[in-house]
């Protein structure tokens, strides 16, 4: 307790670094909350503030509004992305990766799918990926992993849909299967059915 008159210490640099950290971890997890339930355009700076009960100026200060919120959110996931990709893992593997992923926790397949429905109605939202990369695919079709006679964009669109379609309809998961998504007999059965269907992307006989 501070002694009556005696001056109030000003924070250490560590403590002021240790406090703009924890800042932007509360308001990056709060706006991925709000960003995948309502997508970019329907969230609100003023409720991804109130979610992490900090001022929403704060919001401007650290990320420089809105949208440097929504390309940190991406950037992040990007990288986390990339951490599937690697050349010495089987296409099936990567498949299985997504997947799961999004079976572990479908936020990021909502947030690209709220990026999908917003640029069909003419509200482009901001991209850190404008262009998308076919190497990681091409190089699979040039060893021979995947048929090289498959269009390499149409390859990367059916697996999306594929391997996100659990997220995204999981009340026809509940329909079709009579679990739901999250249930480990889903799980076993659908990624057993994924990987079987990368497999038959081969090469043809």
């Amino acid at each position: 307790m501070r002694e009556p008159g005696k001056p109030r210490r000003s924070p250490a640099p560590e403590e002021r670094q240790a406090d703009a950290d924890r800042t932007r971890r509360v308001l990056l997890a709060a706006a991925y909350e709000e960003f995948a339930e309502k997508g970019y355009a329907g969230a609100r700076v003023h409720e991804i503030a109130a979610r992490a009960n900090v001022n929403k100026q704060l919001i401007n200060y650290y990320f420089g509004g809105k949208e440097g919120l929504y390309r940190t959110l991406q950037s992040q996931w990007l990288k986390h992305e990339a951490t599937f990709h690697d050349p010495g893992r089987s296409a099936a593997d990567v498949a299985e990766s997504y997947l799961h992923d999004g079976l572990d926790d479908p936020r990021g397949t909502r947030l690209m799918v709220w990026r999908g429905l917003s640029y069909a109605e003419g509200q482009e939202t901001p991209d850190e990926e404008p262009v998308q990369d076919l190497s990681g695919i091409v190089a699979r079709q040039q060893t021979g992993e995947l048929d090289s006679g498959l269009d390499p964009a149409c390859l990367l669109i059916g697996m999306m849909a594929m391997t996100t379609a659990p997220h995204v309809m999981p009340d026809m998961v509940k329909k079709a299967f009579g679990v739901e998504a999250s249930d480990p007999e889903f799980r076993e059965r659908y990624t057993a059915f994924v990987r079987d269907m990368v497999s038959r992307l081969g090469p043809r006989p």
